[in-house]
């Protein structure tokens, strides 16, 4: 079960489907992700929700005011539970040429490929966003 790549599939189908809304058990690293998506200008907004099941997150989708394009135009998994991804600080990828990111987890959190490059550390690439 690769908890991951059913987030990142529900948030993918969900923006190509036009839907506003994504929910989603909550973890730690899907919190991370999330917090990226927002802080990179993927996604409009998120929310934390405690239920009696356990934690959700509600993640608000972003579109083109006037195309009503979705802003997330892709996201594919890399590193999955039977293949890891590492890579040195030599190597961290470049997603279209800087215009999309790829989130990395390095010993010092998760984080995008440009602050990975600012910080100097490597790690296993989790997933690109363009």
């Amino acid at each position: 079960m690769d908890t991951i790549a059913d987030f990142l599939t529900k948030i993918r189908n969900a923006s190509k489907a036009g839907h506003l809304i994504v929910e989603d058990r909550a973890s730690k690293l899907k919190k991370n992700i999330t917090k990226i998506l927002f802080d990179q200008g993927y996604i409009a907004n998120y929310k934390f929700l405690k239920t009696e099941k356990g934690e959700i997150i509600k993640i608000a989708l972003k579109y083109h005011p006037i195309t009503k394009v979705p802003v997330i135009r892709g996201i594919k998994r890399v590193s999955t539970p039977g293949r890891r991804v590492y890579v040195g600080v030599d190597e961290l990828p470049r997603v279209l040429n800087g215009l999309g990111i790829a989130v990395i987890s390095t010993s010092k959190g998760i984080m995008t490929d440009k602050m990975a490059r600012e910080l100097r550390v490597g790690g296993e690439v989790l997933c690109y966003v363009y």
